[in-house]
């Protein structure tokens, strides 16, 4: 340094440090291979929003549509049908109404929690980790409700709200499955089983970043799993086919039907 030079300060060489800038890309645009931006990777100021996407995801999931829908018309979901909280027993229960609508929500708290830590303005370092965190998290919401004794749903319904978000693609290629399934067997827990292998196949078949691909993998198998009754039935003969509130049943073991969402 030259005599009389005044010392470089801080802010000096503060300004030609390099920068660690915030992802310009979304999550659901990064494609198998690419490296998650350096901004995105867990440290420890990232921990509080994870925890706190956890939370809110598990809370929006756990909202119980479906019981406080039946409850609106004086029926304890948990008691009629098959048991369960889901659109599909609601619809046998209450009819297409009541079980639309439980649909609609399900689907609508399961794209709102994991769409909201996805707005620009909500910690963005660190959105890529928490979409998938807030996916996750609504979808165990809704199957273990902490507003209804950790009791709930399959997690359907949920779950296709929240991958919608994360992989359109993938998502409608998993409810053109569902569609096309039902309408073949008019089995709702078949359409749905394989609705979710479908998510799955998509998920790693399509150009998707690999953590989504793991994602969907996790949510689909979760999804299955708590299916495990329904195939069951399947393999056994017994499980119901869906028909209209009032039309008769076409097994004889409609009151066992399970509600796969």
């Amino acid at each position: 340094m030259e005599p009389g030079r005044p010392r470089p300060g801080f802010l000096q060489y503060a300004a030609k440090a390099p920068r660690l800038r915030a992802p310009t890309r979304p999550l659901m645009t990064l494609t198998r291979g690419e490296d998650l931006p350096q901004a995105a990777r867990v440290t420890p100021m990232s921990s509080l929003w994870i925890i706190t996407t956890a939370m809110v995801g598990y809370l929006l999931g756990s909202l119980p549509f479906g019981y406080l829908v039946a409850k609106s018309h004086g029926v304890d979901i948990f008691k009629a049908g098959s048991g369960n909280p889901g659109a599909t027993n609601v619809k046998r229960v209450l009819g297409a109404k009541a079980g639309n609508t439980v649909l609609a929500l399900d689907i609508l708290k399961g794209a709102v929690a994991t769409a909201w830590p996805l707005l620009p303005w909500v910690a963005p370092p660190h959105q890529h980790v928490l979409g998938l965190v807030s996916v996750l998290a609504a979808v165990l919401g809704h199957s273990f409700s902490v507003f209804t004794r950790f009791k709930g749903g399959k997690g359907v319904a949920t779950a296709a709200g929240g991958l919608l978000v994360l992989m359109p693609v993938a998502g409608l290629i998993a409810g053109g499955t569902w569609v096309a399934v039902f309408f073949a067997s008019r089995y709702v827990s078949l359409a749905s089983i394989a609705g979710a292998a479908a998510i799955i196949v998509a998920g790693w078949l399509l150009p998707y970043h690999v953590s989504l691909s793991v994602i969907a993998s996790v949510v689909g198998t979760f999804v299955i799993v708590r299916h495990h009754e329904n195939i069951r039935r399947l393999l056994n003969g017994t499980e119901s086919r869906f028909v209209k509130k009032g039309a008769a049943p076409a097994t004889d073991d409609a009151g066992k039907a399970g509600g796969a969402r």
